[in-house]
Parts: structure tokens; C-alpha cells; sequence
């Protein structure tokens, strides 16, 4: 059996942050309750493989907290929102949700500040979720918006958004993940 400091150093791998974090502590529930980053949380996830649509709804969280910062008139990461929502009760196509992504990037190049910008690019990332890792991008970008406005701190957003990912994803989904990966997980 691995442990969850040697599964994090595989490619793809973690953040050194992350690493530093878990250090020698044992996968567990009790970890899990105590991770301050949703970032990281959402990057564990993608890894192991929990089911898209969990990432997908933890990543629009994130992207609808710092949403009201995009510009005045400006809809597309709005809808790259909702459109990634709608994805995960089959309400609409991967080709919507990547379109909608797309477009919301694009809303990141006009912003007309740094935290419009990042708030738009959390939206795109929420839109490519989908695409597994891009969650933990969701956030990030999310935590960076709410730090660029003076909202809180980005470390705040983030143990704000781990809050939200334990709402949505509970440890005995990963910690199933884990054990078929190969991690010692403690019961």
C-alpha cells in the first residue's frame, strides 16, 4: 500500500503545498474535515476519479461566490455557470458546456479588472470541469477573484470552498477511490 504523501508525489502531481500539508499524516476521514484548501480537495478528487458531476457542481459553487464581481452587462460567465449546472442533471450537452466555457474565457480577456477577470475565469474552469482537474482551477481562480476585490483572503475563499466541496463529496467517496488506487487508508 502507498500512502497519501507518496500517491501525491505520482504524476500527475500535487502541489507542493499539498504535499507539505498531508506530509506524513495517514489518509483519513479526520484529514479530510481539517484540509484548509477546496483547491487541493477538488485536485485529490479528479485524481481518484469521483464522479464528474460532483466535481463539476463543488467548481460552480466556487464560481457563483465571486460571480457578482464580473462586469456590469456581462453574461457569458453567468451562463457558463448555469450551463455547467444544467450539465450535471443532464440538461445539457458537453458541446453547450464547452462552448459556454469558451466564451466565458473570452469574457476574461475584456474584464475590466483583475478580479472580474479572475472571476470570469473561475466560471470557464466551472464550464470545464468536466475535464477533472479543471475544478481545482475553478476554485483557485475563484479564491483569487474574492482576494483581488478586498472580499477575504484567498486562503479564507479556499477553506470556504473546502467547506462546500465536504458538503458535496463526503470522505467515504474518496476514501473508496483511494483504497482502489493503491492507499493506505485509515478506517
Amino acid at each position: 500500500m502507498t500512502t497519501l504523501a507518496e500517491y501525491l508525489c505520482c504524476p500527475p502531481r500535487a502541489c507542493y503545498g499539498a504535499v507539505e500539508w498531508v506530509s506524513d499524516r495517514p489518509a483519513s476521514e479526520a484529514l479530510w474535515a481539517e484540509c484548509p484548501d477546496g483547491a487541493w480537495m477538488l485536485w485529490l478528487c479528479a485524481k481518484v476519479g469521483v464522479r464528474r458531476e460532483l466535481l463539476v457542481l463543488c467548481a460552480t459553487g466556487c464560481a457563483r461566490s465571486v460571480l457578482h464581481l464580473v462586469s456590469a452587462g456581462e453574461d457569458r460567465p453567468r451562463v457558463a455557470v448555469e450551463t455547467a449546472e444544467a450539465w450535471c442533471y443532464g440538461r445539457a450537452t458537453l458541446e453547450q458546456m464547452r462552448a459556454a466555457a469558451y466564451a466565458a474565457y473570452a469574457a476574461r480577456a475584456s474584464a475590466a479588472s483583475a478580479a472580474s477577470a479572475a472571476s470570469a475565469a473561475s466560471a470557464a474552469y466551472a464550464a470545464y470541469a468536466a475535464y477533472a482537474a479543471r475544478a481545482a482551477y475553478a476554485a483557485a481562480d475563484a479564491a483569487r477573484a474574492a482576494a483581488e476585490a478586498g472580499i477575504c483572503t484567498r486562503e479564507h475563499a479556499l477553506a470556504r470552498y473546502a467547506r462546500g466541496v465536504r458538503e458535496v463529496i463526503p470522505w467515504w467517496h474518496v476514501a473508496d477511490r483511494l483504497v482502489a488506487a493503491g492507499v493506505e487508508v485509515e478506517r
